[in-house]
């Protein structure tokens, strides 16, 4: 899937210009996001999936944003991301009863995180333009002998005016193997491992996590409401005066509405609730 992003940010270098345009293009709601997948899934409309990935840019750039500790450009993080949403977009399914956003985070992340670990070590490593020329002098070397003689290191360190010891770090650097995503990053203590892409995760609450977490307290009210409909009337109206009324009644109102007693208003609320929980335990399952 090739889709056409609003401004390059290679050529603009201006990631605020960038944000500020993604954040004008309209937000989808549900039923626009239900709309568009089907049009796109079911008669291959690139245009309807163009509108999808364009309308969730602001999202992959929240989440890039997150990254910017490592030292690494923003506008290669967020086309990272941008690639993970496109990957999300081929993959998604309208019967996941999930909005995309969701579903979307694990691939902007994995590919962001497979980039900072590409990259991370050796920007860190890097940071001068004489560490820099170093870098790439050096690479260039590592290509045809394995470590540098002393007379070579002294040599470099004269030309590019850097210290012996910042050869030895980075012919340590650039000997170290590749370093993947999924690997396990093994700990002498006890409890399962994490992989290196859990270690990246940012801890914080994100705004990836407050859109995740609204989603889904969206549909969980949805889905209460679909409960109570499904109890009898007057369960309904005591459950809905108690718990959902702006103004709500009490135990002995309802008593005096229903003639019936306190403890039995109790009793048909409870078993009301109790209803709830059960249908809602596996609709969360």
């Amino acid at each position: 899937m090739s889709v056409q992003l609003p401004i390059s940010l290679a050529n603009t270098g201006c990631f605020q210009s960038y944000l500020s345009h993604v954040n004008s293009i309209p937000a989808l709601n549900e039923e626009q996001e239900k709309t568009l997948f089907s049009n796109y899934q079911e008669n291959n409309d690139l245009a309807a999936a163009q509108q999808i990935i364009m309308s969730h840019l602001r999202f992959v750039a929240y989440i890039a944003k997150g990254y910017q500790g490592y030292g690494l450009p923003i506008e290669d993080l967020v086309q990272e991301g941008t690639i993970g949403l496109m990957k999300s977009v081929k993959k998604f399914s309208l019967d996941f009863g999930v909005r995309l956003a969701s579903f979307a985070v694990h691939y902007i992340k994995a590919e962001i995180q497979e980039y900072v670990l590409r990259n991370w070590r050796l920007v860190k490593s890097a940071t001068t333009k004489a560490k820099r020329k170093l870098f790439y002098n050096l690479r260039s070397l590592k290509a045809k002998t394995e470590w540098l003689s002393y007379k070579e290191k002294k040599e470099m360190a004269d030309h590019l005016g850097v210290s012996e010891a910042d050869i030895n770090d980075m012919e340590v650097q650039l000997s170290q193997p590749d370093v993947f995503i999924d690997a396990s990053a093994d700990n002498d203590e006890e409890g399962p491992s994490s992989t290196l892409g859990h270690l990246l995760e940012d801890k914080s609450e994100s705004f990836s996590n407050r859109l995740i977490n609204e989603d889904f307290t969206k549909k969980s009210l949805e889905k209460v409401k679909e409960v109570i409909d499904t109890l009898d009337d007057r369960s309904k109206d005591i459950l809905i005066n108690r718990w959902l009324s702006d103004e709500r009644q009490t135990h002995k109102s309802l008593a005096d509405k229903y003639g019936i007693s306190h403890e039995r208003i109790r009793q048909l609320e409870e078993r009301a609730i109790n209803n709830i929980r059960k249908k809602m335990a596996i609709f969360a399952a």
